[in-house]
């Protein structure tokens, strides 16, 4: 990981780099969403044939007999493990969920708040190497606190230890699809797998485009992914802040891990950490690539700057290792925050109960990372009564004359 020194020029290429569309990724997505639309299970097929080499003539779906044997046969610590997580998640989503209200704005204006659940959503669990078991947990218990109906999940190569949780977790609907055709076919749906009202869960490139091209027809919850992660630091242990950024690394060759110090003394200290560590991951360990590729340790000219450049940035994962509230208050925009030099990055990728699922290309600017607030409707109910008719009678039809719109005069007129 080079060091590089944070210029105007160096951040504006950062941050132009990630903004540019790749043409290619969403050429690709919007060809694979096309022949899903028109070819439906057919298209499925042959894309993850293609892409994933899974045979899906028998059937898109896990059996539940195969969910079952995994169930039973998961070993004991996984399923503590498992437990664990899935109870701080759970506590957190809780937490989280938005609440009914009533308000009497004024004698005889009432206005109520009543939570819905969405009623259908599709869980994104990548399945690149290995399957995600810990994108199931963070999409399937908020979304089962919500109270929502049905839950599809799709992932392409689900194994023992995803199969187990979604047992656990009482999930039976699973598809053995991934990629943008796995999206094409939660958004439009197909002889096999029914359309879902939203799509839910991170992924590559290809998933991420899928889901911003579907995302007029089908809602989706936020662009998650690929991964990102800052660490801001003057000070520390130069181990743990090099475990942290190749932590988010290893996630994808195009994982986009980085330093932000005022130090170059410290800058060199973790990158020697860095250099360190590597060495003792596998060969084929993406951090190898993303690392090199997508990282850097940048030397800022102050803490001002520095800060600057993090919130323009907003990563997905911010570490402030040195545990100063001064520091905290001055960012804005990030998906998350670790605070302290214990709170490893991974703690919140399985068990800490905040949910992984977050923003990534900037939109942490705009939003933070799902809740279980993502899984509802809040609708407004308004209640006029005789009373608060004719305390804004006048009003709205002073309004509503100034915008020419004289059909909403009439509304209020005939009630007179």
């Amino acid at each position: 990981m080079r060091i590089v020194k944070l210029t105007k020029k160096v951040g504006h290429a950062l941050l132009r780099g990630r903004r540019e569309r790749d043409e290619k990724v969403h050429r690709v997505a919007a060809r694979i969403i096309r022949d899903v639309r028109k070819r439906g299970d057919a298209a499925i097929r042959e894309w993850t044939k293609k892409f994933d080499c899974v045979d899906l003539r028998a059937s898109m779906w896990v059996s539940s007999r195969v969910i079952e044997r995994a169930a039973n046969n998961i070993a004991k610590e996984m399923r503590v493990a498992m437990e664990h997580a899935a109870r701080n998640i759970r506590a957190v989503a809780e937490r989280q969920l938005p609440r009914g209200w009533t308000l009497e704005v004024e004698p005889g204006v009432k206005i109520n708040q009543v939570v819905r659940p969405i009623e259908a959503i599709g869980c994104y669990v990548p399945g690149g190497r290995f399957s995600l078991l810990s994108t199931l947990l963070m999409t399937v218990i908020p979304a089962q606190v919500a109270g929502v109906k049905r839950i599809v999940v799709v992932s392409p190569k689900p194994n023992s230890e995803l199969l187990a949780a979604a047992a656990m977790l009482g999930v039976t609907r699973i598809v053995r699809v991934g990629g943008a055709q796995a999206i094409a076919g939660l958004a439009y749906g197909t002889k096999s797998i029914a359309a879902v009202d939203k799509i839910f869960g991170p992924g590559n490139r290809f998933v991420t485009a899928a889901k911003q091209l579907v995302s007029g027809d089908c809602a989706i919850d936020l662009l998650a992914g690929p991964t990102e992660a800052i660490v801001l630091a003057d000070d520390g242990n130069p181990a743990w802040i090099a475990a942290d950024l190749l932590a988010q690394a290893e996630h994808a060759p195009d994982a986009g891990s980085f330093m932000v110090t005022t130090s170059r003394e410290f800058a060199v200290r973790t990158k020697v950490e860095i250099r360190k560590q590597l060495r003792a991951l596998p060969k084929t360990n993406p951090a190898q690539q993303s690392s090199v590729r997508s990282g850097a340790i940048l030397l800022a000219s102050s803490m001002e700057q520095a800060c600057e450049f993090v919130n323009r940035f907003a990563p997905e994962h911010l570490s402030l290792p040195q545990d100063t509230d001064d520091l905290l208050q001055r960012i804005q925009a990030t998906g998350t925050v670790f605070l302290g030099p214990w709170s490893a990055q991974p703690f919140g990728d399985y068990a800490s109960g905040s949910n992984h699922v977050l923003p990534t290309a900037g939109w942490a600017r705009a939003r933070g990372g799902l809740s279980t607030a993502d899984f509802v409707k809040c609708i407004s109910v308004q209640y006029i009564s005789e009373e608060g008719f004719t305390r804004l009678a006048q009003e709205v039809q002073i309004l509503a004359r100034a915008e020419g719109l004289l059909a909403h005069v009439n509304a209020i007129e005939v009630r007179r």
